[in-house]
């Protein structure tokens, strides 16, 4: 095909000077520390004199040649090639008359056995919709209004603060039926997720991944696109809005993220230049047998400068407040979900990944330096020591760690027929052994209601008005527990079926008035524990918690304080359906003890047992105390108790 003017055009240019690369760029870059790499990388609208165009750049050392296609070139490999620079393994060029909008790849050849393919843009911050694979030309131009929240998040992110999570799935919270049932975009959500969360009285959303993903049905946790908000919702404006207006509301926005695999889709990051360049070449390390996914290859330097700027990105351009990270266990063990001779040990001999612990702490030491008003947060379901403690001791330095142990454990205990509960109490009593080894998240998280595990209302024992009463215990029981709170999306009003990705919530069961009892329990609970502050100032430390008696296995029945400096709340739960009437429980301190919250109110769709606002406490030494209170255990309940 001959080559015309405007090509020559295109191709001289694309050679051209420009460069936003520096030299520190590149020696930040390949050594592991360039944390806003995303600045300098991908596509970026720029002025060359006085043409305007965009200056494209992509690390590919293994290439041959790198070009870029796109509808400005009729997709056309080699009409607007990129120069390499020097030996960074980073490619670049300025293409002029390129605008926003525009769609475009790297086609890259490959010196490995003539391997060819098209790539979207590792650092692209807007992607075509899928199943289309095109990275499109963007800027990330937004006015934030957000002012008054960033410049108060320090207090609302802090351990001493009530933080109470909810998390969602955006395209399946709520669907429009009578628009194919379609999902609502990021600007249709805001004010209806805004407005039921400061409802429910949460204090933040924790948002499953909506960076870009191929497959929906992965949720987001099979991320291809780093640095872009999923197009299936809208713009990354239309993403930054949303934010925005959550945080105008006085809602904190958590990000889940994925840095621990990523799938084999062909356009994406796998056999980027026609080697393993983000995985490592042996299977043994660089493919996940849970997912069908490759894993980083974190001892890379160019793979860590990537994710670690991908992490900071979106607390820098969207304002997260916090990443949750997720599957961390499988980042730390090498053997994770692997037999023997499946794994590689580390230069030591051991099973601990030696690489990926070094870049957990260089993202949160990153992290905090940066941004030290938001939190990080580690799913981590081992007992791997000081997740959530700094790196100057040897931890891990994220913020918080999701309690997996005690998510098993209770739901383990709850699902148990309330006449066994007896021979499994310790399933509840052990968590007091650890509970301030960490600081702490209890999460019912989106884990525990999908793959044929049912809905947590599914998981109780009993009969209808059981389930009910049990699901109150149980959330009461969490809200009372020392650690921060995350429920999944659903289970506020007691979702009936198992989450499912491809529709949406059941809104209509909030005609029913069971499950408007339990809507309006989770309100009073977070209510509760965002205004008292013995139920949240001491979440993490182990002054805050202080058993009263946790052997009455016989009557399944706990009694524990929840304490801060200034006040005491006691907290008593009956774990079966038998009332129990003048049941005694020591208490610190005399005068009267007012009844805060009961499980078992009518509202909440309970049958009314209560203690008629509160007991007042006699001099009858019980449980190494010199008072006590008598009283009134309703069936399947939790009653708080306050110090007055």
């Amino acid at each position: 095909m001959p080559m015309t003017d405007s090509t020559q055009t295109l191709l001289s240019a694309s050679r051209s000077n420009t460069s936003l690369l520096t030299d520190d760029d590149l020696f930040l870059f390949n050594e592991g520390r360039h944390y806003r790499a995303y600045n300098k990388f991908g596509a970026h609208i720029v002025r060359n004199g006085d043409q305007a165009g965009v200056n494209f750049s992509v690390w590919a050392p293994n290439a041959a040649e790198v070009s870029v296609v796109g509808n400005f070139n009729n997709w056309m490999p080699g009409t607007n090639k990129l120069r390499p620079r020097a030996s960074s393994g980073i490619w670049e060029g300025f293409v002029p008359g390129v605008n926003k909008g525009a769609l475009y790849k790297f086609h890259i050849i490959s010196h490995h056995e003539g391997y060819t393919a098209d790539k979207a843009d590792p650092f692209g911050v807007f992607h075509e919709q899928a199943p289309s694979t095109a990275s499109i030309v963007w800027d990330l131009d937004y006015e934030w209004s957000d002012q008054k929240w960033m410049a108060e998040r320090g207090a609302r992110e802090s351990l001493q603060a009530p933080i109470s999570i909810y998390e969602v799935h955006l395209g399946s919270w709520m669907r429009i039926p009578e628009d194919g049932n379609r999902s609502l975009t990021y600007r249709e959500i805001a004010p209806r997720l805004a407005d039921h969360v400061e409802r429910m009285q949460f204090t933040h959303v924790e948002l499953l991944p909506i960076m870009e993903h191929p497959f929906y049905g992965s949720w987001g946790y099979q991320t291809t696109g780093y640095f872009a908000p999923t197009s299936r919702y809208g713009t990354p404006q239309d993403f930054m809005y949303l934010v925005d207006y959550l945080h105008q509301r006085g809602i904190g926005v958590i990000l889940d993220w994925v840095p621990s695999h990523f799938p084999s889709d062909g356009h994406a990051l796998a056999y980027f230049d026609g080697t393993h360049l983000f995985e490592h070449a042996d299977w043994r390390s660089g493919f996940h047998p849970d997912w069908n996914t490759y894993i980083y290859n974190y001892g890379r330097n160019e793979v860590r400068s990537f994710l670690l700027s991908s992490g900071m990105f979106w607390m820098d351009k969207y304002h997260a407040d916090g990443l949750r990270v997720d599957a961390v266990a499988s980042m730390l063990y090498l053997d994770y979900s692997r037999q023997p001779g499946e794994w590689i040990p580390n230069k030591h001999g051991g099973r601990e990944n030696l690489e990926a612990i070094e870049f957990l702490r260089q993202l949160n030491a990153e992290a905090y330096k940066e941004h030290p008003d938001i939190q990080t947060y580690a799913e981590e379901s081992t007992a791997w020591p000081m997740v959530s403690r700094p790196i100057y001791v040897g931890g891990l330095g994220f913020g918080m760690k999701w309690d997996m142990g005690w998510m098993h454990d209770t739901l383990a205990y709850m699902q148990h027929d309330p006449i066994h509960r007896q021979f499994h109490h310790n399933e509840l009593t052990f968590r007091a052994i650890y509970s301030a080894t960490e600081n702490f998240v209890l999460p019912l998280s989106h884990d525990e209601v999908v793959h044929g595990k049912g809905s947590l209302i599914a998981k109780m024992p009993g009969d209808a008005w059981q389930k009910f009463a049990n699901l109150r215990l149980l959330y009461g029981y969490m809200y009372a527990q020392p650690g921060k709170k995350l429920l999944f999306m659903g289970n506020e009003f007691a979702q009936g079926r198992e989450w499912a990705h491809d529709g949406s919530l059941e809104w209509h069961l909030l005609d029913r008035p069971q499950h408007q009892g339990i809507q309006r329990w989770v309100e009073q609970l977070n209510r509760l524990y965002r205004s008292e502050n013995a139920l949240h100032e001491l979440d993490t430390d182990s002054r805050g918690f202080e058993w009263v008696d946790c052997n009455d296995s016989a009557n399944s029945t706990l009694a524990f304080l929840r304490k801060s400096p200034r006040e005491t709340i006691l907290v008593v739960c009956n774990f079966t359906p038998v009332p129990r009437d003048a049941y005694r429980v020591g208490v610190p301190s005399g005068g009267f003890w007012r009844e805060l919250l009961n499980s078992d109110a009518k509202e909440y769709g309970g049958t009314g047992w209560g203690n008629f606002g509160g007991k007042h406490a006699e001099e009858i030494a019980i449980h190494g105390r010199p008072f006590s209170v008598n009283v009134t255990l309703p069936p399947l309940g939790v009653v708080f108790f306050k110090s007055e």
